[in-house]
């Protein structure tokens, strides 16, 4: 394990502090679907940082009298006590604790708020894991701690991950990359790395429409989903594929090839569902209205020759992405012909962003 990850132990700058730090969600356009044990990918994953939909997360922390065998946590979200929230913070302490040695020496208050409804259908996971990953490593900077700034972002990203995969992925921007792969200087499984290659033109500031379909909790959850991917028939051809799928797509996201993009862009939104409908038990997240956007994007997309596409996520909702400079007639086609298609014509509109920032 590298040195990056050990923490301090017993002797503090500090006896008490509080830190604040903003943390966006993420949308993977090559996607991780199937793990292994603890949090890491059974393929490379990119993904796209957004801007909008984020968490912000506030952490009191203060030194105990008597180090506890327990962890001290007081759970906030929007300001108020949230104790159901508790348990999934103390496993995420559990398990970091070996890399975070100073868990057990503090009281922490931490105080969470999305800047998205929370019963969206956006998946909080991400953004909430890694605002809180970050709050920790900057309390071990003030306790004492002596990393540099890429060593605190990659030990964030690291603790992100053992949190919510994808968690990882949310710490830089605008691109970012989470599994080995061998075209990706300093890939790892262990956390995300930025990026490396210059953005072509096209993709900056890119646009990304949240489409609402189901706001709902899914029938089966992401953690079971991936487990499926145990003995899946096709899992070890889904998992060079997707490999593949990033080294096509690291060149065209310097390239511009709009229409290599959408294809791989597309292709793998459909693949991880389909992974989905051949597991066994098997199970369908999309719903009725998630086919009428994708084929409304695409008769749209051949009449227009905007290049607009869709990617989804692990659940119902639909991602619509375009260039910046097609925003305004994208935007009229949204309102037009797929709002009506979400839930109480609910969507939201976000924009590639440069990960956490403390605040």
């Amino acid at each position: 394990m590298s040195t990056t990850y050990k923490s301090i132990g017993s002797s503090y700058n500090k006896k008490q502090g509080k830190v604040a730090f903003a943390a966006p969600s993420n949308i993977a356009l090559v996607k991780y679907w199937g793990k292994r044990p603890v949090q890491l990918p059974e393929n490379a994953s990119l993904s796209f940082t957004l801007n909008v939909c984020r968490t912000e997360t506030a952490i009191a922390y203060k030194k105990r009298a008597v180090s506890g065998n327990d962890f001290s946590i007081t759970f906030l979200f929007e300001g108020a006590p949230k104790p159901s929230f508790v348990p999934k913070i103390h496993t995420f302490f559990e398990r970091i604790a070996p890399y975070c040695l100073f868990l057990k020496d503090f009281e922490f208050i931490i105080d969470s708020k999305n800047t998205f409804p929370h019963s969206s259908g956006i998946a909080s996971s991400a953004s909430g894991m890694s605002a809180l990953a970050m709050c920790l490593v900057e309390i071990e900077c003030e306790l004492g701690g002596l990393l540099s700034a890429v060593e605190r972002k990659e030990k964030a990203s690291f603790l992100a991950r053992l949190g919510s995969g994808s968690a990882c992925r949310s710490i830089e921007g605008p691109v970012t990359i989470w599994g080995k792969h061998q075209i990706i200087n300093k890939s790892s499984n262990e956390f995300a790395v930025p990026f490396e290659g210059e953005l072509h033109p096209i993709f900056r500031n890119y646009q990304d429409t949240v489409l609402l379909i189901d706001k709902g909790e899914k029938q089966v959850s992401s953690t079971v989903g991936h487990n499926l991917m145990y003995g899946h028939p096709f899992a070890k051809a889904r998992f060079e594929q997707a490999n593949a799928n990033l080294e096509k797509l690291n060149a065209v996201l310097q390239n511009g090839d709009m229409d290599q993009f959408i294809e791989i862009v597309e292709s793998e939104a459909l693949t991880l569902h389909a992974m989905m409908m051949t597991s066994l038990p098997y199970f369908i997240l999309m719903k009725s209205n998630t086919l009428e956007v994708i084929n409304a994007i695409w008769n749209y997309r051949k009449a227009s020759e905007i290049p607009v596409c869709f990617t989804l996520d692990a659940g119902a909702n639909v991602h619509v992405l375009y260039p910046e400079r097609h925003k305004k007639e994208v935007m009229e086609f949204i309102n037009e012909e797929l709002a009506e298609k979400c839930q109480n014509k609910q969507y939201i509109c976000d924009n590639l962003g440069f990960g956490a920032k403390k605040l």
